[in-house]
């Protein structure tokens, strides 16, 4: 396993991952609008990301030498606010606001509104362009920062992700991580039936990328492959991390409708107490 500080312990990330879901749902069902199954489904990933493996300071949030983290799926915007607020950027408070007139947590993050979001995303298909313009800079300004890009698998089906990876693999971006959620479910219904993005591992690795396969929920695979793709040169890295939309809300997993669907309040209560934390 990897070498994961005490404080930062398989279980103390499986706790934190667990306390990201119930803020989604709990900002989502207060908003009564927003993407859950986008949201719930990278919950782990960025959770490993955040609390383990990137540099980042929230208290100086232009600190030169930071991972950069890019939400290429903008309208997974929950899980990044609740990232955001709970590694210290904003206070919690904040997230009760979630796309309310005058708050910055708007349904699409902006890099204007908030601190700690590094670009503004929503349009699909753009943020791996973005990492690749900032890993070539960092390259250029022996800058030793990472860039992580987290891409949905139905994103995967937008032509200009293709040209940012064959850039990336062109230019041998090894500052670069790039992330599929490929919880195989987009807003129409299954990402086969829209538009068949298989074979993926293959895809990447025809562009010049180290591609590794994971399950996207595992949060020790998760820790040893971000650790891994840290170490490698001379090529970017995809983590293909296989994902379950809506995961851990048991009678939300595995259901297109939910993409962009929010809990009822009843429905929160049942979530919260399948999470254990009934009457928080």
């Amino acid at each position: 396993m990897a070498a994961v500080t005490q404080s930062r312990s398989i279980d103390f990330l499986t706790q934190q991952a667990k306390r990201v879901r119930v803020e989604i749902l709990k900002m989502l069902t207060e908003a009564g609008s927003g993407h859950t199954g986008g949201s719930l489904s990278a919950v782990d990933i960025a959770t490993a990301l955040y609390f383990y493996k990137m540099k980042h300071r929230p208290r100086e949030p232009e600190w030169p030498e930071r991972d950069r983290f890019i939400l290429s799926k903008g309208h997974a915007a929950p899980l990044l606010y609740t990232i955001l607020a709970l590694t210290g950027y904003f206070n919690e408070s904040l997230l009760t606001g979630l796309r309310k007139i005058g708050c910055p947590l708007q349904g699409h993050p902006s890099s204007k509104l908030l601190q700690g979001v590094e670009v503004s995303t929503g349009s699909l298909g753009q943020g791996l362009s973005i990492a690749n313009g900032i890993a070539l800079g960092l390259k250029l300004d022996k800058n030793p920062a990472r860039v992580y890009c987290l891409l949905g698998d139905g994103e995967t089906q937008e032509g200009q992700v293709w040209e940012a990876a064959m850039s990336a693999g062109h230019y041998m971006l090894d500052n670069l991580c790039a992330i599929v959620d490929a919880n195989e479910l987009q807003i129409d219904g299954r990402c086969a039936d829209v538009m068949k993005i298989e074979p993926i591992a293959g895809k990447w690795k025809a562009f010049n990328w180290h591609v590794f396969e994971i399950d996207g929920h595992n949060m020790e695979e998760i820790v040893n492959v971000l650790d891994e793709a840290e170490k490698l040169k001379g090529k970017p890295s995809l983590i293909l991390a296989k994902t379950v939309k809506s995961k851990g809300v048991s009678f939300f997993e595995g259901k297109a409708e939910y993409h962009g669907i929010t809990p009822t309040k009843d429905e929160l209560e049942k979530a919260l107490e399948e999470l254990g934390v009934h009457g928080e």
